[in-house]
């Protein structure tokens, strides 16, 4: 495929926002993370960027050697206690528990600084004024919480149904598909249903290029809000939406 489309994206927030992503979205207690489960859970995430052939940050990967050498650790036989003075051995999750606890702390945090931000900027001070015809006007449309992990769980289960174990036709040229075209066939997609479309409804081909262009054009959209994603509950089909409706 064209070495082009082998990109970053900003919207990725780092392997703790992933682990903390995957601990909600399976209701997972993070003082008993079974490391079985979330180490395979966090590996279908990362087999799907690689699919993607998107750049993945190095410290995903450190993670997920991280994950496996805690999975693995786990698997030992326990080490019996000698005598009343010995200890048992240390969890092997101690540490992992911890930066979670610590990084949901400042997530959160961070998250309620956003929304006094937020607030603030609707406070003006100005002289009285009549809102009348503003009262008719259609109330703007609120984005849903679907996250970019949503998202990339949602391509991985495309993959699986569509059985792209390798999403990339040899066969196609190499001709650049640019970014702000796909982004205006998506947008005119989206607008033209009138229920919103289902996500997998946006990738018809088999090719890698494609994929990845469209998925980037999709995320460029819910930036600059032309566009939303919607899911009822999670494991649902993932919708996308016109911001217009």
């Amino acid at each position: 495929m064209n070495q082009a489309y082998q990109v970053k994206l900003d919207a990725f927030e780092g392997p703790l926002d992933l682990l903390l992503h995957l601990i909600n979205k399976y209701e997972i207690d993070i003082y008993d993370i079974p490391m079985a489960e979330l180490t395979k859970q966090y590996m279908d995430y990362i087999h799907t960027m690689h699919q993607l052939e998107l750049n993945i940050a190095s410290e995903y990967l450190v993670m997920a050697s991280t994950l496996v050498a805690i999975k693995s650790q786990m698997l030992l036989p326990k080490q019996e206690m000698v005598d009343d003075t010995e200890e048992y051995m240390e969890d092997p999750r101690e540490e992992l528990i911890g930066r979670l606890i610590e990084y949901r702390k400042y997530k959160e945090a961070a998250s309620k600084l956003k929304e006094k931000e937020e607030e603030a900027n609707q406070i003006f001070t100005r002289p009285p004024t009549d809102f009348k015809e503003l009262s008719a006007e259609k109330k703007p449309v609120t984005p849903g919480e679907v996250s970019v992990y949503d998202m990339l769980n949602a391509l991985g289960k495309m993959f699986e149904r569509k059985k792209w174990e390798e999403p990339l036709d040899t066969k196609v040229s190499r001709a650049e598909i640019p970014i702000e075209q796909r982004m205006t066939d998506v947008l005119q997609m989206v607008k033209k249903a009138e229920h919103g479309i289902a996500f997998d409804q946006l990738f018809p081909y088999p090719s890698r290029t494609h994929i990845v262009v469209t998925f980037i054009a999709l995320l460029e959209l819910m930036k600059v809000r032309e566009v939303y994603c919607k899911q009822e509950q999670h494991f649902d089909t993932l919708y996308v939406f016109s911001m217009e409706e």
